[in-house]
């Protein structure tokens, strides 16, 4: 590994400690002297130095930056059981939580009129999970909640932004069924 500054070192040891993204303000707290342009010019030295044949490498996700296996040896690690693995998500609250990114800030009510069924214990464990959060209320009879993601959300799905969520005309391409030609 190539010969890190002293910025890029505290910022290495940081992500190392850290279980979640570090996020901007955090890593601006271990070096207040330092500038944006001094904690950018560090975090392109870590990167760099996980580059060159390691296996792990430094990925901006939700927001922050973490130390991240790489994706080839990921289904190894599951395997032996090494990783901490996320609690699964049923398809049911898959779905949900699909509507809810694609539809933020929507309502209970929405969400059930596009499902067709009762979405309250879902939604109460996606809240618990952190993967949702009330964003606001409606305006209209009753003030009905508002839903959207969270920065866990992000993470959960190592994503960068909302933006990064499949747009739904690849969404079409990717769940359409394969069909094979006869010979």
């Amino acid at each position: 590994m190539a010969d890190l500054s002293p910025l890029a070192r505290l910022f290495e040891a940081a992500l190392f400690a850290s279980a979640s993204p570090v996020l901007p303000d955090a890593l601006a707290a271990l070096d207040p002297e330092a500038s944006d342009a001094d904690r950018l010019a560090a975090l392109a030295e870590v990167r760099a130095a996980y580059d060159d044949g390691h296996a792990i490498e430094l990925v901006d996700v939700a927001g922050g930056w973490q130390l991240l296996t790489r994706f080839e040896y990921t289904q190894a690690i599951e395997r032996a059981q090494l990783a901490a693995r996320p609690h699964r998500l049923s398809a049911a609250a898959l779905e949900t939580l699909a509507l809810i990114a694609y539809r933020q800030p929507v309502t209970r009510a929405d969400i059930e009129d596009i499902r067709g069924v009762s979405v309250g214990s879902i939604l109460k464990t996606l809240l618990e999970r952190g993967l949702i959060d009330v964003v606001g209320r409606a305006e209209g009879l009753g003030r009905p909640l508002l839903y959207g993601t969270t920065p866990a959300f992000l993470e959960h799905f190592a994503l960068r932004h909302l933006g990064e969520l499949p747009r739904s005309d690849e969404l079409a391409i990717a769940l359409r069924p394969v069909t094979v030609a006869a010979p």
